[in-house]
């Protein structure tokens, strides 16, 4: 579940930064959030101690809460390429666009550079992804994974080539995450002597409350880039500035990282049948919303919204999976 620690470093940052963002907005005599005009040194060692400190407080949280029950071992590697259907790699692809963009706005605050800051942005968003490999590396549950590193790098590339091609982020990295609902139909251990179900294999694996189960459920969960239209066209068409489409891509299916079967805490393997309960990957094309480019002169509205872009508008949708199905949502999120 790697992706859901990823995105858990996203989320929490921007939950530290909304209260200050929120008492800075309440004065117009204090414009916190515009970026400052020269290089403004206060504001630049404000970010550097806040950023050292929430990146240590959050590393030995990581420790704590993911790494320390398990034994460590020599620094080793592991080949998880296709484990999830590789929904893992299109998180780690997620997280690591939006880590570097987040980053890249406190240090444009800071008065920076436009060129520095964008290599600031991705050396950040590099050095917070790199944290979570290594740790793998080094714990005996997980392992440094290439695969990882390589959608971490694709990930920052995306920031970056959008920085050096339009100064701007016309494709912007988003996720969504609708839980299914699991089959209750009683699954009979090998032995015989158990009973599960998908339902119970699905809670083990992803818990049940809306909070954990959009971090982990890997088979409600979409990664989308949304391509903001305004932006691509050679002239003005009137439509409105924030209109986006999305690809997105997703998985169904998973109730293990390689296979559906599983061994429960007394010893009973189960096994579900690939007949009844195939893996497969989805494709979606739908509309959205780039919160970010919605017009408003409300400062604390401007940074609600930019905080929050990242989540997908639900919206129509068409949906293909690799069974060959093709259906349509008239919502979907």
């Amino acid at each position: 579940m790697q992706v859901s620690r990823s995105i858990l470093i996203y989320v929490s940052c921007l939950l530290l930064l909304m209260p200050l963002q929120a008492y800075s907005q309440a004065s117009e005599r204090l414009p916190f959030l515009e970026p400052a005009d020269t290089f403004h040194n206060t504001r630049f060692w404000t970010c550097a101690i806040a950023g050292t400190a929430i990146y240590t407080g959050f590393s030995i949280a990581l420790y704590e809460t993911w790494y320390k029950e398990y034994e460590l071992t020599r620094f080793h590697t592991f080949n998880d390429w296709g484990e999830w259907r590789n929904m893992d790699k299109m998180g780690h692809l997620f997280t690591a666009a939006m880590e570097s963009r987040l980053s890249f706005g406190g240090a444009l605050w800071t008065g920076m550079d436009r060129r520095k800051a964008m290599w600031t942005g991705a050396a950040v968003g590099t050095l917070l992804q790199s944290t979570i490999e290594v740790m793998d590396g080094f714990s005996e549950k997980w392992g440094f994974s290439w695969g990882d590193v390589a959608f971490n790098t694709l990930g920052t590339g995306i920031f970056i080539s959008q920085e050096l091609l339009w100064q701007e982020q016309r494709i912007s990295m988003k996720v969504s995450n609708t839980r299914p609902n699991y089959s209750t139909q009683a699954i009979t251990s090998v032995e015989g002597n158990a009973i599960s179900s998908p339902q119970q294999r699905a809670t083990e694996l992803f818990g049940d409350g809306f909070f954990e189960t959009f971090l982990k459920d890997y088979n409600g969960m979409t990664i989308w880039a949304s391509f903001n239209i305004d932006a691509f066209l050679p002239q003005q068409r009137g439509l409105p500035q924030w209109l986006n489409i999305a690809v997105g891509y997703g998985a169904n299916g998973l109730y293990g990282g390689f296979g559906n079967g599983w061994t429960d805490e007394g010893g009973n393997l189960f096994n579900l049948s690939p007949a009844n309960f195939p893996r497969y990957n989805q494709f979606y094309l739908s509309l959205d919303i780039d919160l970010s480019r919605i017009p408003t002169q409300n400062r604390f509205l401007k940074s609600l919204l930019n905080a929050i872009h990242w989540i997908k508008i639900p919206a129509p949708t068409l949906e293909w999976d690799t069974r060959g199905g093709m259906k349509g949502h008239w919502l979907y999120w």
